[in-house]
């Protein structure tokens, strides 16, 4: 599932600043489908499928040494654990998104959230309560949306989650895996 060898391929930081964001990739074959759903869907996001657990997250260039060594800590800390995705899900009217379920790993993914967020240079206020998912389709036309909620009901998949990844983006290209953190060391 995960990438065996660190990537540190992502752009290279613009300024003084660097966007990162950490996440779980939803393997083969279901990742692949999920994110050909997320473009069918005409998401402008249609980033590769994943279920976040850090989105978006400004930080100093120079606090990405610190950043590392507070995930490798994190993903030491925690062990391998098996994540069921099952049906979908929405946030209408809140949001204009549809989302496959996580129904089972929710609470190895807040753990692991929870622990990311510790790190005083990627605490940041969350608009959101945390919810673990896989966004399918978002800010699209509200048929869009019916249609995937629709058609991924009956989707499922169970997988062993071995590793989160790093991701950076430079502002100038998409987001680019900079390294995966293997659970339990």
């Amino acid at each position: 599932m995960a990438r065996s060898v660190d990537r540190r391929d992502g752009a290279p930081p613009h300024g003084d600043t660097i966007q990162i964001g950490i996440a779980v990739d939803i393997p083969e074959p279901w990742g692949a489908l999920l994110t050909q759903r997320r473009i069918e869907a005409g998401d402008p996001q249609a980033v590769p499928a994943h279920v976040t657990l850090l989105g978006p997250t400004e930080i100093p260039v120079a606090a990405l040494p610190a950043v590392e060594a507070h995930l490798d800590r994190v993903a030491t800390a925690h062990l391998p654990f098996a994540l069921h995705l099952r049906g979908t899900g929405t946030f209408r009217p809140v949001t204009q998104v549809v989302f496959v379920t996580v129904a089972a790993g929710i609470s190895e993914c807040e753990l692991l959230a929870a622990a990311i967020n510790a790190a005083p240079q990627l605490h940041r206020e969350a608009r959101f309560p945390y919810h673990p998912h896989v966004t399918v389709a978002q800010d699209v036309a509200p048929e869009a949306l019916d249609k995937v909620y629709e058609d991924l009901a009956d989707f499922s998949a169970i997988f062993e989650v071995e590793a989160f990844t790093l991701f950076s983006h430079s502002g100038q290209t998409r987001w680019q895996p900079r390294r995966d953190f293997r659970l339990g060391g």
